[in-house]
């Protein structure tokens, strides 16, 4: 059974792809623009309450990982790698002097990012507008 099973999913891969080729995938899914993945990294890194607190505290200025870590209830390795989703998401840069670290705020990346929602907001208001329209003409018409 297992087997027919088997024969049956090749041979329908077989003619939904082109040529008869087994290798499917999605391109929609496995393409990405370098912005799409840097707004992807800025929404990810700001989706946890502890990086969007650390964010808020470098909003103040340069600080410390040592200053950055002591209002929070977990271990400074805990700290430490949600500093480095921060810093992967561009969103914080860190200096070194000697044995310190300092931490900084980079705000470009959430400057794109409300660039991106502003422009889909646009879009939409646009959309919606139009349906408004539709609807309303629809109505005036019964």
């Amino acid at each position: 059974m297992i087997a027919q099973f088997q024969e049956f999913c090749i041979a329908s891969r077989r003619r939904l792809t082109p040529g008869g080729v087994l290798h499917i995938f999605n391109y929609m899914v496995e393409y990405n623009h370098g912005d799409e993945l840097a707004l992807d990294g800025t929404l990810g890194a700001l989706a946890d309450p502890t990086r969007r607190a650390i964010l808020a505290a470098l909003g103040q200025g340069e600080r410390r990982v040592t200053e950055i870590a002591a209002p929070f209830e977990m271990s400074l390795n805990a700290v430490s790698k949600h500093i480095k989703k921060l810093e992967t998401a561009g969103l914080v840069r860190r200096r070194r002097v000697g044995r310190d670290h300092f931490l900084s705020a980079d705000p470009k990346p959430i400057n794109d990012a409300a660039d991106w929602f502003a422009a889909q907001r646009v879009l939409w208001n646009a959309r919606l507008d139009k349906l408004e329209q539709l609807i309303t003409a629809e109505a005036d018409d019964e």
